[in-house]
This record gives C-alpha cells, structure tokens and sequence, in this order.
C-alpha cells in the first residue's frame, strides 16, 4: 500500500503525509508546473501543465489496494476501476456504491451551469479546524480497513 495524493488545491498534503510518516507508508505527491511543493518525507511528481495531465500521472502510478487523496470524482471512478481506495479532502470515501450518484449529481449541476451563466453557486466555504479533523479521522480509519 502506498499514498497518492493529487496535490493541486489539496488542503489536506500536510495531514496526509503526517498520518502516513507516523505509519511508515508511502507517498507520492502529485501536483503541476504551477504549483511547489516540498517534501522532507514524500516523492514529489511535478508533471507539465495540460488538462489531465496530474490525473493520469497519478492514475500511471496507481495498484490495488493504494489509496488515493483527491476531490475530483473522475479520478475516483478510475481508482476505484484499479481496485484502490479514493478518499476526498473532505474525509468521504469513493466507493463502488456511491461514485455513480456522485458523477451523476456532477454532470446534472454542470448542465445546469451551462444553460445559464446567472446560477453561481456560494463558492468554497473556508476550511475549518473541524474539516481537517474530520478528514484525519476518516483517512486513519481507511488506512485501518486496507492495511
């Protein structure tokens, strides 16, 4: 087992890559040319800027039974194709039973976007104190269930 995490607007690297030092696991990082990060414990992959272009590095690199940090429900669907384990930033696993509803409710909301530039969501609350404990406690207990 090894972490992945795709690191662009990723607010939980720090977190993660604590959780997996203290459990002696693997991780790689994956971010592109626009972004710099650092790691004293983790591999660092910078990939060229393009559209898809950190996605399918991650994915490249990703086996069974990885877990992968990401909030975009593209790369989870595929993860979850290679038989690892997605979890998103906010500490919600991937699941087989769950992706379908969740690339659904995307593609509806896009759709609608689409048809009229007035509907503008709330934007991104702030991250909270809260959130990075919740995701801290979801990312052990998937690490628990897989290790």
């Amino acid at each position: 087992m090894k972490i992945l995490i795709d690191a662009d607007a990723c607010p939980v690297t720090d977190i993660t890559i604590q959780i997996a030092k203290e459990k002696e696991i693997e991780v790689r990082i994956f971010c592109d040319t626009s972004h710099i990060i650092n790691s004293d414990y983790a591999e660092v992959f910078v990939v060229s800027q393009g559209a898809d272009a950190v996605d399918f590095a991650l994915l490249n690199q990703t086996e069974k039974n990885d877990i992968v940090v990401t909030q975009d429900y593209g790369v989870a669907a595929m993860v979850l194709g290679k038989e690892a384990h997605p979890i998103h930033q906010n500490g919600r696993w991937y699941t087989n039973e769950n992706i379908d509803q969740m690339l659904f409710e995307r593609h509806v909301l896009k759709k609608e976007r689409r048809k009229s530039s007035k509907i503008h969501g709330k934007g991104i609350k702030k991250r909270t104190l809260e959130d990075d404990l919740k995701f801290e406690e979801s990312f052990k207990n998937l690490i628990e269930k897989f290790k």
